[in-house]
């Protein structure tokens, strides 16, 4: 039986659509972007929001859009604010990057609550968040290919491309990148690019890969890409440059070849 794809109606849910079966939603109060990615045969969300109660309003609004349960959650860093609503989508399968070894065990979570009280969320929210906090099912080593499309040719995207490009800004940064055709190739970068603010470089930081890691990005998008960064507005390949070359003089960086 062929199986039918249309684009969903991102306008009637506030979400801003980016290429065919791509979009994006900025959520209130921290500015994080959220990625969906459909097609007739699966769908991907890209990080998952500040809590619980978030997670649930994104689990409803991404079956709405997709027309189906979400099927894949890539977590593009472990901090409070990507990952912290992961937990509400059951039964889908979760990326992320190679890390430390406790990022999402008992020393992580409480340094994650601890994070996310520091900035404002509501401590039995947190508390909640980081008691139920998935640990992800699969590391993305280098480079993964995740299947969206049917076995019936189609409209719509078929591929997203999980990369890992860092460190970066935290030890464990993943990117998503959806190819395109005769539509730009959209790549969700987490918080190595941010539009909204300066880049934000915690504990967590590696800032002597960080220029390098988005030499990486941008190899993996191209000129002609459309950058999410994960706070603020999709912004281009230039500007993915200038912060490259704001962030190698604010940590005084050389410039390293990209292997």
């Amino acid at each position: 039986m062929k199986v039918t794809w249309e684009e969903p109606r991102w306008d009637d849910l506030g979400w801003e659509r980016l290429a065919p079966g791509v979009g994006r939603c900025r959520l209130p109060v921290w500015d994080c972007t959220v990625g969906l990615v459909t097609g007739p045969g699966g769908a991907l969300l890209i990080d998952s929001g500040s809590s619980l109660a978030e997670g649930a309003r994104l689990r409803l609004e991404a079956q709405e859009l997709a027309g189906r349960r979400v099927d894949f959650v890539a977590l593009t860093h472990p901090h409070f604010d990507h990952v912290f609503g992961a937990a509400v989508f059951a039964g889908a399968h979760v990326f992320a990057a190679p890390g430390p070894n406790d990022e999402f065990g008992e020393v992580g979570r409480a340094a994650l609550c601890a994070d996310a009280v520091r900035n404002g969320l509501d401590a039995r929210a947190a508390e909640e968040a980081a008691d139920t906090l998935v640990v992800p099912h699969q590391r993305v080593r280098r480079s993964l290919t995740v299947e969206l499309h049917a076995v019936e040719p189609h409209d719509g995207p078929q591929v997203v491309v999980l990369s890992t490009v860092g460190p970066g800004h935290t030890r464990s940064d993943l990117v998503a990148v959806v190819p395109g055709d005769d539509d730009p190739t959209v790549v969700f970068c987490g918080d190595l690019v941010e539009e909204s603010g300066e880049p934000q470089a915690g504990p967590d930081a590696v800032p002597s890969h960080w220029p390098t890691a988005l030499d990486r990005l941008l190899a993996l998008g191209g000129e002609d890409a459309l950058y999410v960064p994960g706070h603020g507005a999709v912004v281009d390949a230039a500007f993915v440059r200038s912060q490259r070359d704001a962030l190698a003089r604010r940590f005084g960086v050389s410039r390293e070849p990209v292997t």
